[in-house]
């Protein structure tokens, strides 16, 4: 029964109303939608406060939560611990790691190759990774003891990325999906929750690209989009043959952003090859609307959307504006969220969509708080909250947890009283 309770306490509705927490990579909903509390739009003489900060080691993976559980993954220095990778759980109130699960990964010549990318999903009261090298691991949120764990490349004899797997494990029913890109047994591979077997695959393609599923209904059918290095799919809920396929064969398998779906509208978005809006029809094709090809070109930042306007980091004029039925561009911030770069960064959520409110986690490491509408970026305030950084944030009650290659970080948000 103690246990039960502890379980409950952890994984349920705690008393500040955040039982859901930042379970899973983008939010609760896997969109940047935050239901948070109010913002203050102008920060004291003091700015921001950090809370605590606990030493990790290098990663690109997101941080997620739950109910006061921080978790993450990192690779520390071989010369001390040898090639492995790490699933790390932290108490939020105590400020310390709480457990920690360790595995061997042999990089080799993997780009970018300074540790793992994919967030780790909390689901049920299990913790689900993928690390970059294509161990699937199921770990007990709680106390960190395995439940199962696959090697899907060397199973599947899957083709390695070139920047390794990082899609975050997707929860489905009673299944985990995982974006792993064998062309023998499916681009989609849905394991069972609990047991870590195969439940269905599903797709066609000959790598993996970088971003989860994302689960959309059209037309009253459920149907996975699935974004690989050669082809963008629409793949049946269950596995089977795919509904349909788009041909975009992208430089160098950067499929990264994950693509987003909005009034019937399909957007993709690649670092060389440009945006794509496709509208899926109801007999299970699908047309092209527009192709923008210099003009929106997004790396790894999933747009935001509000109103019939996308909010996209384009890599060459910074986050931009346009008008998602027709590409048409309203505005260009010209790198003022973030610097310009060979690879610019920053990982938008929306705080109050309805109002246009949002943070950004840029690649410099700041938190900017801004409001985005279809006449201009307003920035409200940013503050140095990190060192540079791709990984994602995670929000939680008033709190933002942040990590770089050596530190996590929990800051307090300027929130407004309610009373």
């Amino acid at each position: 029964m103690r246990l039960l309770f502890l379980y409950l306490m952890v994984f349920g509705i705690s008393a500040f109303g955040d039982g859901e927490g930042w379970w899973k990579w983008r939010g609760p909903n896997g969109d940047g939608t935050w239901q948070g509390p109010k913002i203050t739009k102008d920060l004291s003489d003091r700015g921001l406060q950090r809370i605590w900060k606990t030493p990790v080691h290098s990663g690109y993976s997101g941080v997620t939560t739950r109910n006061g559980l921080i978790y993450l993954m990192d690779r520390p220095p071989k010369e001390k611990f040898g090639e492995v990778e790490r699933v790390l759980c932290f108490d939020a109130q105590k400020r310390r790691i709480k457990w920690e699960y360790s595995y061997q990964s042999k990089y080799g010549k993997l780009g970018y190759g300074k540790g793992p990318r994919s967030s780790v999903t909390i689901y049920q009261g299990k913790a689900y990774c993928l690390g970059a090298m294509g161990y699937a691991h199921c770990l007990d949120a709680l106390k960190g003891t395995l439940i199962w764990k696959r090697d899907l490349k060397k199973e599947l004899k899957i083709k390695n990325p070139i920047w390794g797997f990082s899609a975050a494990p997707e929860p489905l029913d009673s299944s985990i999906l995982y974006h792993v890109g064998s062309k023998q047994s499916g681009n989609v591979l849905a394991l069972d929750a609990k047991t870590g077997k195969t439940n269905w695959e599903a797709g066609n393609d000959s790598m993996a690209g970088y971003s989860p599923p994302l689960l959309v209904e059209a037309w009253g059918n459920r149907q996975l989009i699935c974004w690989g290095p050669n082809k963008i799919m629409g793949l049946p809920v269950g596995g089977g043959k795919e509904f349909w396929s788009l041909p975009y064969q992208v430089k160098y398998g950067v499929s990264i952003a994950k693509p987003i779906y909005e009034d019937g509208i399909l957007l993709v978005s690649g670092y060389w090859n440009g945006s794509k809006a496709i509208r899926i029809e109801k007999y299970g094709g699908v047309k092209l609307l527009w192709s923008k090809e210099d003009d929106l070109r997004g790396l790894m930042a999933q747009p935001l959307y509000r109103d019939g306007i996308c909010y996209l980091l384009d890599r060459s004029h910074g986050l931009t504006a346009f008008k998602l039925r027709t590409g048409s561009i309203l505005w260009r911030d010209q790198h003022k969220l973030t610097a310009a770069n060979r690879n610019p960064h920053a990982s938008l959520v929306w705080t109050n969509k309805k109002k246009g409110d949002a943070l950004s986690l840029n690649a410099e490491g700041e938190l900017v708080f801004m409001n985005l509408s279809g006449e201009q970026y307003n920035e409200y305030w940013r503050e140095q909250v990190v060192g540079e950084t791709w990984a994602h944030p995670a929000y939680s009650e008033d709190k933002v947890y942040l990590r770089d290659d050596r530190w996590l970080a929990c800051w307090q948000l300027p929130v407004k009283n309610e009373n």
